[in-house]
């Protein structure tokens, strides 16, 4: 055994050009595997804290997302009544329906374009996701072009901030309150009332 440790040491210095290129292929092997386990345990970490043990998402058959579901309203209105539901003190379902869009807004530092997800809520989604608050500003008014920007979203995008005005759906829409949610998806997304928005 120390014979195969002797020569292995005397080679690696022997043929130092084939000895650095290995320790480089295998550090960057090293290094690739590390990036892709950190960009998966992020992405768990964001995901999981977008999600609420005992909330459901609804999307219609053969979507895989939000973005590429369609439910009408007399769908949602069955989905309502389910008496699984948890019920608030009036009786009515805790429930809400949502329309999630993407428009495309330009960085702040790059002048880049990037998307931006615009969900239309109601009153019962800030009740749904606890964990979101207005940090500065108020909440939207209903019925009003007013939105509330998710603290990423408003660092990062140009329009987003608190007082900015964004434009899409052919008009525009005035930024009056920041939320934020504990680090989640939502963070990056502008919420408005689902009326004004569909």
């Amino acid at each position: 055994m120390s014979l195969l440790l002797a020569y292995s040491y005397r080679n690696m210095f022997t043929r130092k050009l084939t000895s650095l290129l290995t320790i480089a292929g295998i550090a960057l092997v090293v290094f690739v595997f590390c990036a892709v386990l950190m960009l998966t345990h992020g992405l768990k970490k964001t995901l999981v804290n977008t999600g609420y043990d005992n909330n459901v998402v609804v999307i219609r058959r053969a979507s895989q997302t939000e973005l590429q579901s369609i439910l009408y309203r007399d769908m949602t209105n069955v989905i309502k009544a389910d008496p699984a539901l948890r019920r608030l003190p009036d009786g009515s379902a805790m429930f809400t329906n949502e329309v999630l869009v993407l428009i495309t807004q330009s960085k702040r530092k790059s002048g880049d374009a990037g998307n931006v997800p615009v969900r239309g809520v109601t009153a019962n989604s800030m009740a749904l996701r606890p964990d979101a608050k207005i940090v500065r500003g108020r909440t939207w008014r209903e019925g009003s072009s007013e939105i509330i920007a998710g603290a990423k979203v408003a660092k990062t995008f140009q329009g987003c901030g608190l007082g900015e005005t964004v434009r899409f759906g052919m008009r525009d829409w005035t930024v009056v309150g920041v939320f934020e949610s504990e680090g989640s998806g939502f963070e990056s997304e502008l919420w408005g009332d689902i009326e004004q928005m569909m």
